[in-house]
């Protein structure tokens, strides 16, 4: 198999796994914390249906130093609210979020970049 193929494979399984966590997460912990009062409204803008999801994942998974600067930035309507997220969740929650988060970045990454190095003909024969 040529190189390419063993990339485009690893990226649609990649884009599986991060399909599968998204259901996962979103049936599992987001939809938890749309139902308590106390959370449903800190669960950042929804640009798209779904988009309160990987609000939520960004929230729990990236360092809270971060949460805290997208949180007091000018766009921070659109950003979870991590301190009530992380009172309502468990640590299960988290690391669900956390796995989901980094396929997620990983495929869309390696997409991207894929995309990026087959336009400048770094795959061309």
């Amino acid at each position: 198999m040529k190189p390419t193929t063993i990339i485009v494979m690893v990226i649609i399984l990649s884009s599986m796994v991060t399909g599968i966590l998204f259901v996962v997460f979103g049936q599992v912990t987001v939809r938890k914390l749309r139902k308590n009062p106390k959370t449903k409204d800190v669960l950042g803008g929804e640009l798209v249906s779904g988009w309160d999801i990987l609000n939520v994942a960004k929230a729990l998974s990236l360092p809270r130093s971060w949460s805290k600067k997208l949180e007091n930035s000018a766009l921070s309507f659109m950003y979870a609210n991590s301190d009530l997220l992380f009172e309502h969740t468990t640590k299960f929650d988290r690391l669900l979020s956390a796995m989901f988060f980094l396929c997620w970045l990983v495929s869309g990454f390696s997409s991207l970049l894929l995309i990026a190095l087959d336009s400048f003909g770094f795959f061309s024969e």
